[in-house]
């Protein structure tokens, strides 16, 4: 039995679900742009583990969105995961940020394109084929109008997440849809989670660190 505790911070969505061999058994998320993260995570973890009847004992591993994503998001999730970890001697997963984002369309277009809004025009994203096979790296990169020309003009592509409307301000083609208010949750993480888990596909707990992709540049405000 592969009973897996999934966290997902790395955005505005603070997630938490609980999958039994890779099927949801529970999920509680809450997305509000306060990132509320730090006061929600640790109840909505308690809130899983009390409605499926398990004690934390029970858990054989846990999850975490590693990113890119919010800096600060993805630091309060991998530092609450990796606490449980050496609490409870379980293995570390560490889950992309964009491919969870990516199955919540999987299969439905012929390119599915994950996107997280950065600064300014700047998004981080990948690019999936239909069976959620990874073509292109994750990257962080500036919109313009010469953007995924090589996906969108010859194959349907879809743009999923907070970035989409950078997208969809700048390119116009037939063959491209958004959605606009997905964001990445743990509810998708099931499925992967527990995959890495048959394959034990692990973390080492003492030395990961979130996937940031840039480094931290601290904003300052103007006088």
């Amino acid at each position: 039995m592969g009973l897996i505790l999934n966290l997902e911070t790395a955005t505005t969505n603070c997630s938490v679900s609980l999958a039994k061999d890779g099927k949801l058994l529970v999920l509680k998320e809450n997305n509000t742009p306060n990132y509320s993260h730090a006061e929600q995570l640790h109840t909505f973890i308690q809130e899983c583990v009390t409605e499926a009847q398990i004690t934390m004992g029970d858990l054989e591993a846990i999850a975490v969105s590693k990113g890119p994503g919010s800096y600060t998001g993805l630091r309060i999730g991998v530092s609450a995961a990796k606490g449980l970890c050496f609490a409870l001697g379980l293995p570390l997963i560490s889950i992309a940020t964009l491919e969870s984002l990516a199955v919540q369309v999987q299969g439905a277009y012929d390119y599915s394109v994950p996107v997280l809004d950065a600064r300014r025009m700047e998004v981080y994203s990948a690019v999936f084929a239909g069976g959620l096979q990874q073509i292109r790296a994750t990257e962080a990169e500036v919109v313009d109008g010469n953007s995924f020309g090589d996906y969108y003009l010859n194959k349907t592509t879809h743009f999923i997440g907070s970035g989409a409307e950078k997208i969809k301000a700048i390119l116009h083609h037939k063959n491209i849809s958004f959605s606009l208010d997905a964001v990445p949750s743990a509810k998708e993480m099931a499925v992967l989670s527990h995959q890495k888990y048959l394959e034990k596909d692990f973390e080492d707990v003492a030395y990961f660190e979130p996937y940031y992709l840039k480094d931290f540049v601290l904003q300052t405000k103007k006088k």
